[in-house]
Formats: structure tokens, C-alpha cells, sequence
């Protein structure tokens, strides 16, 4: 456990719902669909490969130009905005199945992994609070970005971004 993420994550002053998605090592739209009392829409608001450059390369232990998949989506409770999200997966470490679920787009990481039984766990990198940047209508943001590990590689990075105000006042 990263210590560091879990006592910055203690010192930000934000909603409970907003610190337990934040400070969650499972599927955030699991949570969300139970806070909200709603299903949980992924809205693709981009998906495209490109090749690995040299940070990419040294994040997944992959050669540089191996393709990667880069993906963008919002999750959208009740037509709510909860979470923007980037992610980024290599295309030749994903079982093919996966690969398959992952370019159909509007499936949550979460999901995928559950339902292909792929056991993973998510090493957290960084949290911090974002201000003066404008998300959903917000202009504080709460960012925070984690790997995905299966089998000792990292499958994927994420990044995820929510707003700080009163939508987590569930």
C-alpha cells in the first residue's frame, strides 16, 4: 500500500462518497452504482491506438512502438458526471478477449476484468487536488492515477479525474 496516497487522501476536506471512490483499490463504477443507487453509462469520449513512446515503453516494460491503446471516457450516473478517465493499455499484453471488450468502447475496466476472471490489483501512484481547472462545471478536481497489475506486468495505467462539490453528497 502506498502510504503517501492513503494520508494525503486523509488530509483533503471532501465529501465521503468522494474519498471512498478516491481512495478505492476496486472498480470505482462498482461504487458508483451503488452510492447512486443507479447504472453506471460510459460515455467514449475517445479511443485510439498509438505507439508506445519512450515513457509509455519504460511504464509498461514494453519496446518502444509497440501499439498502445489510449482511451477517454466519463462515467454518468443518472445523467450526472462523476469521473473523467484516460487510460492507457498495451494492445499485445491484453489476454485477446479483453483486447476484443476494450475497443468495443463503452464497457467499464472493471467490468472487462470481472468478467474475463482476470485477477489484478491497482497500485496507486498519485492523488492530488487540481484547482482553476474546470471539470463538469467544477474548478476543483480531485486527480488521481494508478496501474493495473496482472501477473507482475502492469496491464494498465489510469487516470481519473473527479469533481469536488456537492454531486458526492450521497
Amino acid at each position: 500500500m502506498n502510504t503517501d496516497f492513503l494520508d494525503r487522501l486523509k488530509r483533503f476536506d471532501i465529501p465521503t462518497c468522494l474519498r471512498v471512490c478516491a481512495g478505492t483499490d476496486g472498480s470505482v463504477t462498482f461504487l458508483l452504482e451503488i452510492m447512486t443507487r443507479h447504472d453506471v453509462t460510459v460515455l467514449t469520449e475517445d479511443q485510439h491506438q498509438v505507439p508506445a513512446d519512450e515513457d509509455m515503453a519504460s511504464l509498461f516494460n514494453i519496446d518502444v512502438g509497440d501499439d498502445v491503446n489510449c482511451r477517454v471516457v466519463t462515467l454518468i450516473a443518472d445523467g450526472v458526471p462523476y469521473v473523467y478517465a484516460k487510460s492507457l493499455a498495451p494492445i499485445g499484453r491484453m489476454p485477446e478477449s479483453v483486447r476484443t471488450d476494450m475497443t468495443r468502447a463503452d464497457i467499464p475496466i472493471g467490468k472487462i476484468l470481472r468478467e474475463h476472471d482476470i485477477e489484478t490489483r491497482r497500485d496507486f501512484d498519485t492523488i492530488e487536488m487540481v484547482k482553476g481547472e474546470s471539470l463538469f462545471g467544477c474548478k476543483s478536481v480531485l486527480s488521481r492515477s494508478y496501474r493495473i497489475v496482472h501477473n507482475g506486468d502492469v496491464l494498465m495505467w489510469i487516470n481519473e479525474q473527479m469533481p469536488v462539490d456537492e454531486r458526492w453528497n450521497l
